[in-house]
């Protein structure tokens, strides 16, 4: 039967698309975890800010929950809608609104597409630097709930480094002009970013203006061969010291022969254990700097192999090898781990994260690959096809639990670029203090007092 406040709601936002087939409930109530039955009260499909107002100032008059949704690419659990929540998708607001050529930024709706902002910038001839594998279904607005970070953070920092300015819409329906593009303002709090990896717990994004880079330089891309998980940071301190590194992604074999597996060509006529497949500033593939690079790391015994991609073409496939692993992975339902350290801190925690690993997960896969260059791993286990799903994510879970406390005693973070949702809920006091989450708890209450807002991710609510 459909539910009557469903009435209420087209009454206060006449012209809003509503969706309520169980299709698209189910299309629209779950992201990329695949963990929890999706059962939203229905899916509104705003088509401008004022039909978001309406839709927040609506869920807020009636204690209707709602979950912001944007390409639902996360694996947090972040924009899963179980209990009843209505989905607020922003995909019909894509439009790209202005560009600024003095200021060099791009205004766009917060449910385009990265990969159309891309194309959107280059028609200028700049760039907008974010980029991961994800591009052509995430959207700008979830970029910005989880400051995605992706393959060129070592060259051009996080999303947040991106964000000149955001709109939001608060849980009342309020709409916020945070920042407006300015580079210097030190009128108060800066509440840009407190809106920034917020989770859509604090308003939800509706439109953003995006700072341009210039066109990337020539760069040459690498596929590295290593001999052992030992020498990988080495290689990246080595290499880092020589080239201009424009970005620097590790997996291992494990990873790679799923991706072969899925339709990849091979890159050597053997296999090795771990690769570092990376992009650095080069004239062309012939560039010197490069081959004194390559040397110096062979010279020392951690590079055992290598190739330079002599075309675009080539380019692609070498990056494939690195980009096509969670689609190859996914087939085998992986439990994913999505932790960070500080680089320097690299060294130690790979060692005693490898030997957890090896020692808690003797049965299992575990494909490991990620963002080296900026500290950030991802630990994907994948589950055995006797197993069952629930009993493989508890002895996965209990196993995070050690993962977790390796990764506080070494300073890091449990999600470094898919946010804390439902998946990573239990170890958020592992990344923040008590006092930390007391403060992030009384800001969550001050912009949604009702507490409709994404509910349950992030943390629970404190009992009243």
């Amino acid at each position: 039967m459909p539910d009557p406040r469903l009435d209420s709601l087209r009454a206060a936002a006449p012209g809003l698309r509503l969706a309520t087939a169980p299709a698209e409930l189910e299309h629209y109530g779950r992201d990329w975890t695949r963990r929890w039955t999706p059962a939203p009260l229905a899916v509104a499909l705003p088509a401008n800010a004022g039909e978001v107002q309406a839709v927040l100032r609506w869920a807020s008059a009636e204690g209707v929950p709602v979950v912001p949704s944007g390409g639902r690419t996360g694996l947090s659990g972040g924009a899963v809608a179980a209990n009843g929540e209505l989905v607020l998708s922003l995909e019909r607001m894509r439009r790209v609104l202005a560009f600024d050529p003095v200021d060099r930024t791009l205004t766009v709706e917060a449910g385009a597409p990265l990969e159309a902002v891309q194309a959107a910038a280059r028609e200028h001839g700049l760039q907008y630097p974010v980029d991961f594998a994800a591009r052509g279904s995430c959207t700008i607005g979830g970029n910005i709930a989880t400051n995605a970070g992706g393959i060129r953070v070592l060259r051009y920092g996080n999303t947040r480094e991106q964000v000149a300015g955001l709109k939001l819409v608060t849980a009342t329906g309020e709409l916020l002009d945070l920042n407006r593009g300015l580079v210097k303002n030190s009128s108060g709090y800066d509440l840009r970013h407190l809106a920034i990896a917020s989770e859509g717990t604090l308003g939800v994004v509706v439109e953003a203006t995006l700072k341009l880079a210039p066109p990337p330089p020539p760069v040459a891309t690498l596929l590295l061969a290593l001999p052992s998980f030992e020498v990988l940071m080495q290689v990246f301190q080595a290499l880092r010291e020589r080239l201009a590194l424009e970005a620097f992604e590790f997996f291992t074999d494990v990873a790679l022969r799923h991706v072969l597996a899925h339709g990849a060509q091979a890159p050597f006529d053997q296999a090795y254990p771990y690769y570092v497949v990376l992009d650095a500033a080069a004239e062309g593939p012939d560039d010197a700097r490069l081959l004194d690079a390559f040397g110096h790391c062979a010279e020392q015994g951690w590079v055992e192999d290598g190739v330079v991609a002599q075309s675009q073409a080539q380019a692609a496939q070498l990056w494939r090898l690195r980009e096509g692993i969670t689609e190859a992975l996914a087939p085998h339902l992986p439990y994913k781990n999505d932790v960070a350290v500080r680089v320097s801190a690299m060294p130690a925690f790979l060692a005693e994260a490898q030997a957890l690993l090896a020692a808690e997960y003797p049965e299992f896969e575990v494909a490991w690959f990620g963002h080296i260059g900026d500290g950030n791993l991802h630990i994907n286990v994948l589950k055995p096809a006797a197993l069952g799903q629930d009993a493989f994510v508890e002895r996965c879970g209990a196993v995070t639990a050690h993962l977790a406390g390796l990764v506080e005693r070494h300073g890091g973070t449990i999600s470094a670029e898919h946010g804390i949702g439902l998946v990573k809920k239990p170890y958020l006091g592992c990344t923040r203090s008590n006092a930390e989450i007391a403060v992030m708890r009384a800001l969550r209450a001050a912009l949604d007092p009702a507490g409709i807002l994404n509910p349950g991710k992030l943390f629970d609510p404190s009992p009243r």
